[in-house]
């Protein structure tokens, strides 16, 4: 039988690679994919908590929430980082130094 503990220890586990491709960050879509594996990662959460509250279902309304504002985030953050890439030329965040033109 799964065990909410079992649903936790994945949940970290998709935190932490999240959390790594965050700091490795190698290019922006890298640390945009971060951002979403941390956020999905919380979800997870969210729904296993639900899971075994039998009377309310507020994890699965928070993680639908949740995934909808993640959906926002990454459409905001993409056309940042095309805006980026039309000024710069590139999308590792270490060679962008300013944000002025």
């Amino acid at each position: 039988m799964i065990t909410l503990t079992h649903f936790l220890v994945v949940s970290a586990c998709i935190f932490c690679i999240g959390l790594y491709a965050i700091l490795a960050k190698r290019n922006a879509i890298m640390i945009l994919v971060g951002i979403e594996l941390m956020i999905n990662a919380a979800i997870l959460n969210f729904v296993a908590f639900g899971k075994y509250d039998k009377l309310h279902y507020g994890g699965q309304i928070f993680a639908l929430f949740a995934i909808v504002l993640a959906a926002a985030a990454v459409a905001v953050g993409l056309a940042i980082i095309l805006n980026v890439y039309r000024h710069y030329k590139t999308i590792n965040p270490d060679h962008i130094t300013d944000l002025r033109d």
